[in-house]
């Protein structure tokens, strides 16, 4: 019986030959193109197209020393929020030929040390991170491997590596002072685990000392739109009904939406809500959740350009504070009192038309 013999897979040497240049001029085509007179990459374009030859990124890396790609480690790919910054860090990246490898963390210091080695082993060659709360491992292996790494969705210019992100606190304070400013002063909080992130605590700081002083009640739940219905439920069996609730994510927000909506709670006539972070879709919630933008697109490019520069020049970047903006739209209103209760009414924000 006659067997089919595989064929071998054609190498750098082949296309070298079959082009009749240099293993190196093939090396520079592929790393450096614009190095190369355009007729003698014309060839040895043609030679990969006849053998039908796809590079190697273990052969690149062997012949340039360069893997260029770039190690993204994030807690979750669950979450919009940080879809989104992966999606603009992977956009601006290829902009200096550079790829993205993503590894999830789960929030675990210890599992991202782990999956931070193993990103150092496979060649990456910086790393963008979330977060300044990290395992004493990490921070060994930075040290040692002397990786390009910057941290992101937080702004903390004396923190040991360099930090691309908005001011958390401030964020949570914007939040706040628009509810107080509305007359809201019994205001309920929704928040995600706090232990073991330390953007949540950031904004939970950010609320202290606020003038004037709001009554605000503490409600921590699973970071998910189940958690936000959890959350809302319970504000509504408390003994104590506030008036507004801040939640401090627009996921928990429209969990707390939807079961406002779903017990009968008018929003924002009887109760308002305000998230944190602008996602794509809380324009469309109803009623149109008022949230605070932070500006995660923005950042991933930024974190981009960043690291990118870093591995090039060798050249550390400067911490960058990005500024968040406050969002009106119809989830919160202006209180007022109607037979000893608070009732809300809208707030105007079509001022000048």
């Amino acid at each position: 019986m006659q067997r089919n013999t595989p064929r071998k897979r054609a190498n750098l040497r082949d296309v070298a030959a079959s082009a009749g240049v240099s293993v190196a001029t093939v090396s520079r085509v592929m790393n450096a193109p614009e190095t190369v007179a355009k007729a003698t990459r014309k060839k040895v374009e043609e030679a990969m197209n006849s053998l039908h030859w796809v590079p190697s990124a273990a052969a690149r890396a062997i012949n340039s020393g360069r893997t260029r790609f770039v190690g993204a480690l994030v807690p979750t790919l669950d979450n919009a929020i940080f879809a989104r910054v992966l999606a603009s860090m992977e956009s601006r990246l290829a902009t200096h030929r550079l790829s993205l490898v993503v590894a999830t963390t789960d929030n675990d210091p210890v599992q991202e040390a782990e999956k931070a080695k193993g990103l150092v082993d496979i060649g990456a060659e910086g790393l963008m991170i979330s977060g300044v709360t990290h395992a004493p491992e990490f921070y060994s292996l930075i040290e040692r491997s002397q990786l390009p790494t910057v941290s992101t969705s937080f702004y903390d210019p004396g923190y040991r590596l360099p930090t691309i992100g908005y001011d958390n606190a401030a964020a949570a304070r914007t939040a706040l002072t628009h509810l107080t400013d509305l007359g809201h002063r019994r205001i309920a909080v929704v928040h995600g685990p706090s232990a073991s992130n330390d953007r949540t605590r950031a904004r939970i700081s950010g609320l202290e000392g606020h003038s004037p002083k709001p009554d605000l009640s503490f409600f921590e739940v699973q970071l998910s739109i189940a958690g936000g219905c959890e959350a809302g439920l319970a504000i509504l069996q408390a003994a104590d009904q506030p008036s507004a609730v801040l939640c401090l994510s627009d996921v928990l927000a429209s969990g707390v939406l939807f079961e406002l909506q779903r017990q009968g709670v008018s929003v924002p006539h009887e109760k308002s809500v305000i998230g944190l972070d602008d996602l794509v879709g809380s324009a469309h919630l109803f009623p149109e959740l008022t949230t605070v933008h932070l500006p995660v697109s923005r950042m991933g490019a930024a974190a981009a350009d960043a690291i990118a520069s870093w591995v090039e020049t060798q050249k550390i970047p400067e911490p960058s504070l990005l500024n968040s903006d406050l969002v009106v739209r119809a989830s919160t209103a202006r209180t007022g009192t109607i037979g000893g209760h608070p009732v809300a009414r809208r707030a105007r924000t079509d001022f000048g038309k």
